[in-house]
């Protein structure tokens, strides 16, 4: 293990530094000629005829000419629902023997996303990578000899007799490599349990015999766990039982509504990574430690990118795309601009959006930063708020009146014939609805210029209710999405909506 470590740390310092790649269009190009050539001969790729693509000197746009748009629901019902039934060769060559159970944040149906063999490879391929970035940070060589806790799905999968589904993350955890499983916690058996809560417990047992080093995980439950091995083992900080804990790779939300929930769990500062970690494929990582910096994207990792600039004349109102919605390249991207995200894998979605949103923060590095979701953010009467104008509020918010707020939610209402915005705010303690209301009007006016000029026209009011941080975390059981990557919605809406004010008031939780 020491060795192994040592041998690590050597790679990294000789190799983290990767060299910069100019020609990003070059680069994207030749991965879209990997992905048509491999699946020229699937159904997907006779339909759409990839030979014909390939043969074109300038294959890239016709390619975006060839093949329409796909959500979800549309390549599912024409095309994955056969891979699903066991038919090979459908948009990716041989049978698919894995799904990755999805639902988004808002959807009570799971989605069945299919992962190759290439996927899993691209995988390890791009964990490697972001492992190799760690060169950057300034880390002492006994550092990756740690152990690297996980929390994430069961490792346990369902088999129907013809393909194997669970979470993306009990999928990636079942394959990684066997040089890693020394290092990964919680180990097998614990990795297999499918009840959070039995998961959660047992970790919270075996915390003070693992020398924990690196922590993998989306916030709100990373941070449960985190309070939790405190409380268990009476001390002050999760530093008393795991000293040696320097980083915390963090994915699926905004790290920025509990930045500060978790620095106050720790003894000095974590170093924070982002990734941007999809069923769909490893997108992003961070490979610069600023957290100014975005996160860089995987150019030859078996995605080819397009970005759809998320304005008017390509969405409409619900975040679908319109049927003359334009789609770009990474040559014609610009910084400072929202874009939509279209992906072509090795895993057979095909310019699939995956309904995520981001901006470019830095052309020359590739890098970019998540602002929201196509269907997640609120524009009632013009105001274009996203996800990220929200989470910057409420961390401001927050800052400002020295309190934690590690869940929200809003929602658009009708208002004496025009709009209002409701909000619903997790605290672990009673705070004043009206100075929250008044913070995030405030904050939200100098973030925003379309929503300060709405609130004086069509957006009469702003509503503040605060919850337990509690009353969220037991909405999502309800729905059967405690742990791994489930997350709470952002933006609620339609019968998600419904669904949380009924609980609300069928279960009214007191501080």
């Amino acid at each position: 293990m020491a060795i192994l470590g040592s041998i690590l740390k050597t790679v990294v310092d000789t190799r983290g530094r990767l060299p910069k790649r100019k020609n990003f269009y070059k680069q994207q190009a030749r991965m879209l000629k990997k992905l048509l050539t491999k699946a020229e001969h699937t159904a997907f790729g006779d339909h759409y005829q990839f030979n014909k693509i390939l043969q074109q000197k300038d294959f890239v746009p016709y390619f975006q000419s060839s093949v329409p748009i796909h959500d979800y629901n549309s390549i599912y019902k024409q095309w994955w629902h056969r891979s699903l039934q066991g038919e090979p060769y459908v948009c990716w060559p041989n049978h698919i023997k894995y799904f990755a159970l999805s639902s988004g944040t808002s959807e009570a149906a799971s989605k069945y996303i299919p992962v190759t063999k290439d996927m899993l490879r691209y995988f390890k391929r791009a964990s490697v990578r972001q492992i190799l970035a760690m060169a950057h940070y300034d880390l002492p060589k006994d550092h990756f000899q740690k152990g690297v806790l996980m929390i994430g799905g069961s490792t346990e999968l369902e088999f129907n007799g013809t393909y194997y589904s669970g979470d993306l993350s009990g999928i990636t955890a079942a394959n990684i490599p066997s040089w890693f499983q020394g290092f990964y916690k919680p180990g097998k058996r614990i990795s297999k349990y499918k009840d959070w809560e039995s998961k959660l417990k047992e970790i919270v047992l075996n915390a003070k015999k693992w020398d924990i080093g690196i922590i993998v995980g989306v916030p709100a439950w990373v941070q449960i766990l985190l309070e939790r091995v405190i409380e268990h083992y009476k001390v002050k900080t999760i530093h008393d039982v795991w000293p040696n804990l320097r980083i915390y790779v963090h994915a699926g939300v905004s790290i920025e509504p509990y930045r500060k929930s978790i620095e106050n769990l720790t003894a000095f500062p974590l170093i924070f990574s982002d990734s941007y970690l999809a069923s769909e494929g490893f997108i992003a990582y961070q490979e610069r430690p600023n957290p100014q910096q975005g996160m860089r994207l995987f150019l030859d990792n078996g995605l080819f990118y397009e970005f759809i600039p998320f304005n008017e004349q390509n969405f409409d109102q619900d975040g679908n795309p319109k049927p003359t919605a334009t789609a770009l390249t990474i040559k014609d991207v610009e910084l400072g601009k929202d874009y939509a995200l279209l992906l072509s894998t090795c895993a057979g979605a095909w310019r699939y959006l995956i309904g995520d949103t981001i901006r470019f923060t830095d052309l020359e590095h590739a890098e970019i930063v998540i602002t929201g979701r196509t269907k997640h953010y609120l524009s009632l009467c013009g105001e274009h708020l996203s996800v990220e104008n929200m989470s910057k509020a409420i961390r401001m918010t927050a800052d400002n009146l020295k309190i934690n707020i590690n869940e929200f939610a809003v929602a658009g209402i009708p208002y004496e014939n025009l709009f209002a915005h409701h909000w619903y705010i997790g605290s672990d303690k009673p705070v004043s609805e009206t100075e929250i209301k008044e913070k995030i009007d405030f904050y939200l006016k100098e973030l925003n210029d379309d929503y300060k000029v709405e609130r004086i026209a069509a957006l009469k009011e702003v509503f503040v209710t605060v919850l337990p941080d509690k009353q969220f975390i037991d909405f999502m059981a309800t729905k059967g999405k405690l742990g791994s990557a489930h997350k709470f919605p952002r933006v609620l809406k339609g019968n998600i909506l419904e669904d949380w004010k009924k609980f609300i008031n069928d279960h009214p939780q007191q501080f």
